[in-house]
């Protein structure tokens, strides 16, 4: 996010950090990191009563905001602490709404999180009356950013080191990303740049045809005579 003036806005700068006086050079980037489920939340207040079957009802008020684990994360990016979040978001107009409010108006990390093409956000719609309130959910489970255990490669002999043995007093060589990985060292994403995630197939696998099993004549029964 740039402002009208083309300055990035500075989050960490308009709130107190309340680990100011205890900060090194060598601590991590954040502070808490997160990682969950991120709802599109929709707030109807000021209803006199619960909804009635057949019947359409007036909302005195309205609001909506990402919701789910958005909410633990706002509070915490509030609280001054360098928050990162990775999270599912849907390629919809909900998904980008909960993306640019939380990372441009939260300034919570969003460099671990990616926007799953073909995936919809999930919403939940909230409606509040006589001190209570209830809520209305549709979503899916996020697509699996990795292969399945049983993709994986069955279990066998052990592969041989990718490296080999470093003679001893020796410095052994870094081990190298992979480089699939969006999020190797030097390779992070940087604020602001929405990384989206390969396209996954929704379509379920084609089950096996059952074998046949071949019928037991009953007791008894007659054997038919042998063909000429």
């Amino acid at each position: 996010m740039t402002t009208r003036h083309g300055e990035r806005p500075d989050h960490a700068a308009a709130c107190l950090d309340p680990l100011a006086a205890l900060r090194t050079p060598a601590d991590p980037p954040c502070d808490v990191y997160l990682t969950g489920n991120v709802f599109l939340d929709i707030i109807f207040t000021g209803l006199d009563s619960a909804p009635v079957r057949g019947t359409e009802s007036w909302a005195r008020g309205m609001g909506s905001s990402p919701g789910g684990v958005a909410n633990m994360a706002t509070a915490l990016a509030r609280l001054g602490l360098r928050t990162s979040l990775a999270a599912a978001f849907g390629d919809d107009h909900y998904g980008e709404y909960c993306w640019d409010a939380l990372e441009q108006g939260e300034g919570i990390d969003l460099s671990l999180s990616r926007t799953v093409p073909g995936w919809h956000s999930s919403v939940t719609v909230s409606m509040a009356y006589e001190g209570e309130r209830t809520m209305v959910s549709h979503g899916h489970e996020a697509p699996p950013t990795e292969p399945t255990p049983s993709a994986r490669r069955p279990p066998g002999p052990p592969s041989p080191p990718s490296h080999p043995a470093a003679p001893s007093g020796s410095p052994r060589p870094p081990a190298r990303a992979p480089a699939s990985s969006p999020t190797s060292a030097g390779t992070r994403p940087a604020a602001g740049t929405r990384t989206t995630s390969p396209t996954w197939s929704t379509a379920r696998p084609s089950c096996p045809t059952p074998k046949r099993r071949c019928a037991t004549p009953a007791p008894n029964a007659p054997v038919p005579p042998p063909e000429p």
